[in-house]
């Protein structure tokens, strides 16, 4: 009997919760499937630039791009990568995705220290999209390092609690810069037009 109300509230609870909380869950926790969908987001950003011809839209897109990819290869370097190299001891692999890592970095540095104004702006963005293409290619084809991961002795329902919860943390303090850059940025924009009215 006691069982018995245990099923039924059980049942309540996943009626309440939904199957969709239950599947959303499953793919927070699952570190393949959490690196994959932050892969899917910046591929539809990297579309989106290329059919826009608004200074402001393509801005607005590099900028989202940029903090996403930062915060993805910063968790990646802190918790996946590591735990692929001890359980696959595959070194050549995670040499090589640390390396583009650092190429893909300094095109980053060098999109969000310019703008649409910047006549070399575009062709940054479209490199780095290409560059991020081969990354992902290379990480999800049949015998790359998601691939190899799901075959070793890998806990990636751990791994993705760890990514998620530090994705938070991540782009969390990235909101916070980006606010703190948009005050300054705002405040000399005051500033400056005091100045010149003080003028006239």
């Amino acid at each position: 009997m006691a069982r018995g109300k245990r099923r039924s509230a059980s049942a309540k609870r996943s009626k309440r919760g939904g199957s969709r909380s239950r599947s959303s869950s499953a793919r927070q926790q699952d570190a393949i499937t959490l690196l994959k969908a932050d892969h899917r987001q910046v591929e539809e950003w990297f579309a989106q630039f290329e059919k826009t011809n608004s200074s402001s839209r393509k801005q607005d897109l590099a900028q989202k791009i940029c903090t996403a990819l930062k915060a993805h290869t910063e968790i990646e370097e802190e918790i996946f990568y590591p735990a692929f190299l001890e359980a696959t001891e595959e070194q050549d692999i995670h040499h090589e995705a640390e390396v583009e890592h650092d190429g893909a970095k300094k095109l980053i540095a060098q999109i969000e220290r310019s703008g649409p104004d910047d006549e070399y702006f575009d062709a940054r963005v479209t490199v780095l999209s290409e560059m991020i293409k081969h990354h992902v290619k290379e990480e999800e084809k049949r015998d790359g390092m998601f691939a190899k991961a799901r075959q070793a002795d890998m806990d990636l329902v751990a791994l993705g609690e760890q990514l998620a919860t530090r994705k938070a943390q991540v782009m969390g303090g990235e909101d916070s810069r980006m606010s703190r850059g948009r005050s300054i940025a705002e405040a000399r924009g005051r500033e400056s037009r005091m100045a010149n009215s003080g003028r006239h």
